[in-house]
């Protein structure tokens, strides 16, 4: 299961739905856009180091943007920037999904609606 950067804001701001769909899954992972939004978020070096240390001890495995990953998101901004306001960053997650075909647990799924081969699993934080 591959988890979007939502989903791992609210188990952070300690949301209980949020910690028990992570702890389900036997592998977690994050794109490393994921990542990059998290450290971006991080108000100072502590919240940084925390963000590390709960992605080493709950195993996440960070998935590199690679070259298929990264023509399948120019793509998705191509078709649906216009149309759906595809962001970059959603892009790259999703296409980092679909180039896996693994499953993407988020909350926001009128994100990734328009990607049609994007399987994913709806995370209700309430």
């Amino acid at each position: 299961m591959i988890f979007d950067t939502d989903v791992l804001i609210w188990c952070f701001r300690g949301n209980e739905r949020a910690a028990r769909v992570i702890e389900s899954c036997d592998s977690r992972s994050i794109s490393a856009v994921s990542l990059m939004e998290l450290h971006q978020g991080a108000r100072n070096k502590k919240e940084q180091q925390a963000i590390g240390r709960f992605l080493r001890e709950m195993d996440f495995h960070v998935l590199p943007i690679d070259e298929n990953s990264s023509h399948r998101a120019c793509i998705y901004v191509e078709q649906f920037c216009l149309k759906a306001s595809m962001q970059l960053a959603d892009a790259l997650i999703a296409s980092t999904a679909v180039e896996r075909a693994e499953t993407l647990c988020t909350a926001n799924v009128k994100h990734y609606r328009v990607v049609s081969e994007l399987s994913t699993k709806i995370f209700r934080p309430g």
